[in-house]
This record gives C-alpha cells, sequence and structure tokens, in this order.
C-alpha cells in the first residue's frame, strides 16, 4: 500500500515536467507490465505521456496518462506499488476528445445530466473497462453507480441493466473507500479485519489471534470452510469464509450463538 500511495504521488508531480518524446499507444507500452513504480514512470514519461489522474478501486490504482502528440490515453493498473496491466482507453477518460481538445466534452454535448454520465466516472468502473456505446445507458449507469456509492435506496424506475450494473459497481467502490472502516460506530475502539480479504488462511488465522480474536466455530460445505471469530473485548463477531487456502470473504456478522 506505501508503494502504491508513492506511485499515485510520484505520478502527480511528474505531470510537471516536460515531455521530452513523442509517445507510444499502449500495444507498445507492455514492457512495463511488472515494473515496478519507478521504472514504470520513468519509462511513461520518456514515451511523452503526461499523468492525468489516479484513482484507487478495490485495491487497486488506476492511473491515467495522455500524449497530445497522438492523442491517446492509456490506463496503468497497478497493486502493491507494481504494473500490471497497461492498455488504450477512451480519451474522455483523460478528459479530452478524440479530436485531442482538452475539457471539449462539455462545449460538445448539450445537457448537464449526459455530460456528468459522460466525465465523471472512469471506463474503469465498469467491468469491462469500457463505458457504454448508448448515451441513455451510460446516463442510467452513473446514476446507479451515485446512488450505491452513497448508499442510496436501489431505485431502478428504468428497469434498466446498465442501472442495476453501475449500482454494484458502486456499491462495490463504497465498499473499498471504507475498508478502513469496521462497521462499527460509537466510541469504543474495534479490532481490524478487512486488511485480511485475499490473505492466505494461515496468515489469517495468526493475525486474527494477535489482535484478540479467538475462534469459537466452523463449519465446511465442500471446498469452503467457514470460521466463527470473538473477541470478547470489542465484542465484535467475525465470520471468514476460506475457499482454495485463502480469505475469499471476512465480515462482522453481529451476532452467534458463541460470540459471548
Amino acid at each position: 500500500m506505501k508503494k502504491n500511495a508513492r506511485l499515485t504521488a510520484i505520478f502527480a508531480c511528474s505531470a510537471l515536467i516536460a515531455a521530452p518524446a513523442m509517445a507510444d499507444p499502449a500495444s507498445q507500452l507492455t514492457r512495463i507490465n511488472g515494473m515496478g513504480a519507478g521504472a514504470a514512470e520513468n519509462m511513461l514519461h520518456d514515451r511523452g505521456f503526461k499523468h492525468i489522474s489516479s484513482h484507487n478501486s478495490m485495491g487497486y490504482t488506476y492511473s491515467y496518462w495522455w500524449d497530445k502528440e497522438d492523442r491517446s490515453c492509456v490506463n496503468v493498473e497497478a497493486q502493491n506499488g507494481m504494473v500490471l496491466t497497461v492498455n488504450d482507453t477512451q480519451a474522455s477518460d483523460c478528459g479530452h476528445t478524440k479530436d485531442g481538445s482538452g475539457g471539449a466534452i462539455a462545449g460538445a454535448i448539450v445537457g448537464a445530466a449526459i455530460i456528468g454520465a459522460l466525465a465523471s466516472h472512469k471506463s474503469h468502473h465498469h467491468e469491462d473497462k469500457k463505458h457504454y456505446g448508448s448515451v441513455e445507458d451510460e446516463a442510467h449507469y452513473e446514476r446507479g453507480y451515485t446512488d450505491g456509492l452513497h448508499n442510496a435506496a436501489y431505485h431502478n424506475y428504468d428497469r434498466s441493466n446498465a442501472y442495476s450494473n453501475g449500482y454494484a459497481a458502486g456499491v462495490g467502490q463504497r465498499a473499498a473507500n471504507l475498508t478502513h472502516h469496521q462497521g462499527r460506530g460509537g466510541y469504543t475502539r474495534s479490532a481490524r479485519y478487512n486488511d485480511l480479504n485475499g490473505a492466505r488462511a494461515s496468515s489469517a488465522d495468526g493475525q486474527l489471534n494477535s489482535r484478540g480474536f479467538r475462534n469459537v466455530d466452523g463449519f465446511k460445505s465442500g471446498r469452503t470452510a467457514y470460521t466463527i471469530w470473538y473477541s470478547r473485548a470489542t465484542r465484535q463477531c467475525v465470520q471468514m469464509t476460506v475457499a482454495d487456502g485463502r480469505v475469499y470473504d471476512i465480515r462482522d456478522i453481529g451476532r452467534h450463538p458463541n460470540c459471548r
């Protein structure tokens, strides 16, 4: 996570540096896959890309880079300070139109609602990392995304699949934004556990023990194991789901007969 933060910070600062050379499209940037933050940022600048923005989502960092020479926008996906993929993406993700003009979306499209649908979220919010081809679907998706992100009631009055997909993506982003929060209010300190999602089961068991939890129950269903953990000090009752040796899900379930 520290490396991710460093990557984002360096990307932001490096946007002030003039691009020394003409950039290549994403297909010619695949060498940065697997690179660390420093090497990746240097190569992007050497190829003439300027950093536009960075966003964290579901444990990943998405950085958008624009090359004004060939009017291309690329998206760099990183995790734990290492580049996973680099892909061509839409010019609007870099705040430009296909002709390369910055901020021209507002001038080219009439209607604030449509503008918001096209410009207010990045394509990585979509599962396929692409915006909808239909402006109407994109507007439905954006409304759903906003409702899910802000925990508003599901209100799909258009009966739109795009709204439904957007709402699910918004709920996922909200969960990612709140990984630091344990879902409890008040003034009593609570123990961390959300950070164990994706961890190896043996490591997660040890971490829960070190944080004051004890295993109070468990059962298996096929290849999936469910264990219940309780912290008497914080009165947290947590269920951990393990599949293929890794934590698939971990959450505070509030109550269980053995959480006492």
